[in-house]
């Protein structure tokens, strides 16, 4: 097969996903690549929950007072209703009942199990916007107040820490998405796709079997190589030819990535341990996660799920909320079961904008408020309730900011994730500064938000 490199980028373009028209910019080495005690190892999959989760649901303050039928006539769930965490205070909605099997422990709440799920209430960040726009792209570019920035904390985490001229690093993140999320886009692209298999070239599979092609040597029918890894699959350097290894560079580089796409969804893939992701394509996606961390370099993948923006009928022990709910908890179960080979290697979190109010609206719902609940589970994580405890909230907290109307915040998210970094992922100080830039100066403003609360074992 004959192909100039202009009819490849004539013709070449990407079907089920992108990687953007910035391919063919610099793809140069980050700054300060792999620190001491960097684990190549390390994964996370991330999980945003678009439209804010009411983390006062999903948590339950028990201990507090005004968590009553007054304040949620609709929502208020008994105490026998709830599911006990074993510390005297806080609660989970009956929804999130198989995160418990990851939750349970014999030294949390007297059950057997690994106690690998921390629950962190009171989640949030100074000056908290309540505008879905701004508060989600906030919580993605690690950036509070700056709604121009559109580079990802996660994209920062992935370039630099990991050299992404290398080949082996072709795919190591990706948005399970139609577009990509802001937690993973940059200057430098990284790949977003509904489903891994539909990451490719324009046209059937046989044709783009066909123009993906070989590497030189690979069939004897082409010596030379033929298609996309033919082309890039050569020299460099030839003379005369203007920025020719920057662009042999990049054909590389997205000939690698789909090619190992291809190959890690040519098999079919059956979850191991009984693990039974939910239905849909939520579900899907869930499950191709693990599939990728399995067959792939994939250090960190992220997917959206919606409908969290309870304004109306959000249902107590059942209706939209608990569906909710029991989407992600089933998510995590599936995960815990599926990823038993690399737990130890593993971080699943969540992510939502904001939380919703602490008192119930005239429609058996919720509006938007400020601090909210996250989950984080793996193999390293202490479990336990995190910002959720008698020493943590005094009675009456769920009015707590200076209004007197939300919940307050106790930890910054970006103390969460600085967490994740440093003593999952390994990031020295210098890169945690880069990966999230606005970390020491906010910690400085606000040191309380950002007292450690020593996530990993």
């Amino acid at each position: 097969m004959n192909m100039q490199r202009r009819d490849f980028l004539k013709t070449g373009g990407l079907a089920g996903g992108a990687l953007g028209l910035n391919m063919l910019g610099s793809l140069g080495l980050p700054r300060n690549l792999l620190a001491d005690g960097h684990s190549g190892n390390k994964k996370m999959l991330f999980i945003f929950q678009r439209g804010g989760n009411d983390g006062i649901n999903a948590v339950i303050p028990r201990g507090d007072s005004e968590y009553n039928t007054t304040n949620r006539p609709t929502l208020f769930l008994r105490d026998n209703q709830a599911l006990d965490l074993g510390n005297g205070f806080a609660q989970l909605h009956p929804g999130l009942e198989p995160m418990m099997e990851i939750f349970n422990s014999s030294k949390l709440n007297g059950q057997d199990g690994p106690g690998n799920l921390a629950i962190i209430h009171r989640v949030g960040y100074a000056g908290q916007s309540r505008s879905h726009f701004n508060s989600q792209h906030y919580w993605e570019n690690a950036t509070p107040g700056n709604k121009k920035l559109d580079e990802g904390m996660f994209y920062r985490q992935i370039t630099q820490t990991l050299d992404l001229t290398d080949e082996k690093n072709a795919f190591v993140a990706a948005s399970l998405s139609g577009s990509q999320m802001v937690s993973l886009r940059g200057p430098k692209p990284l790949p977003n796709f509904r489903k891994a298999s539909e990451f490719a070239f324009k046209g059937s599979s046989a044709q783009n079997q066909k123009f993906l092609g070989t590497l030189p040597g690979a069939d004897p029918r082409w010596p030379g190589g033929s298609g996309v890894l033919g082309l890039y699959g050569g020299r460099p350097n030839l003379p005369r030819k203007r920025y020719r290894e920057t662009v042999h560079r990049t054909g590389q580089l997205l000939g690698s990535t789909i090619q190992t796409l291809q190959d890690a969804t040519r098999k079919t893939y059956a979850p191991a341990n009984g693990a039974t992701y939910p239905n849909g394509s939520y579900g899907q996606r869930l499950r191709e996660a693990a599939m990728l961390f399995k067959r792939t370099n994939a250090k960190i993948l992220g997917l959206n799920i919606g409908g969290w923006d309870t304004h109306t009928s959000q249902g107590q022990l059942y209706g939209k909320h608990r569906q909710l709910l029991g989407n992600v908890a089933t998510a995590f179960q599936a995960f815990y079961r599926d990823m038993q080979d690399q737990w130890e290697d593993v971080v699943i979190v969540t992510m939502t904008e904001f939380g919703r109010t602490s008192k119930e609206n005239g429609s058996r719902g919720t509006d938007h408020a400020e601090a909210t609940a996250m989950f984080v589970a793996g193999g390293g994580v202490k479990g336990g309730v995190y910002n959720c405890d008698r020493m943590s909230w005094k009675n009456g907290d769920i009015f707590s900011t200076k209004n007197g109307r939300y919940l307050d915040r106790k930890t910054d998210f970006r103390s969460v994730f600085g967490e994740i970094f440093t003593d999952h992922f390994g990031d020295s100080n210098k890169q945690l500064a880069q990966v999230i830039p606005t970390y020491e100066q906010a910690k400085r403003e606000n040191p309380a938000d950002f007292r450690k609360l020593g996530l990993f074992a």
